[in-house]
């Protein structure tokens, strides 16, 4: 098991972190490179395969999760759940074969709830941006 499957319940073909590179109660940078094997670019527009915008969300907030965990913060069987997403804007396609660097900033951290606003980057493009609070509870609780 690697470290990120250690931090994170998410498996494949649904986990979109590759690398932690740093996390902080102030914020995390995560890696998450697409490749053509990744499951949705079949089907969304073939021919032209982009990341869809809900993944790309998506990864922010597991690298904003697992930057927690790596961190101890909330418990070890924390589970975080989106309950909310806001000011979302996609910036520049992202496609198979980018890497994308998140940069995830903790707004909000409390036993019940994480609120964190992220940025997606390819390079130093920007391509999407949103804050995103999750709801935090455990396998056990829920």
């Amino acid at each position: 098991m690697n470290e990120i499957e250690q931090l994170l319940p998410h498996r494949d073909p649904f986990l979109f972190v590759d690398a932690i590179d740093e996390a902080t109660k102030e914020r995390v940078v995560a890696r998450r490179k697409f490749t053509e094997k990744d499951f949705f670019f079949k089907g969304h527009f073939p021919g032209y395969p982009v990341v869809p915008g809900v993944v790309l969300i998506e990864t922010m907030a597991q690298a904003g999760g697992a930057g927690m965990s790596k961190l101890g913060l909330l418990g070890s069987d924390a589970l975080f759940f989106l309950a909310t997403v806001d000011k979302v804007k996609f910036r520049r396609q992202v496609r198979p074969g980018d890497e994308v660097r998140l940069e995830i900033e903790n707004l909000r951290i409390s036993p019940k709830m994480l609120k964190q606003a992220g940025k997606a980057y390819v390079g130093e493009e920007l391509a999407a941006e949103a804050e995103w609070m999750c709801l935090v509870g455990s396998a056990k609780g829920m």
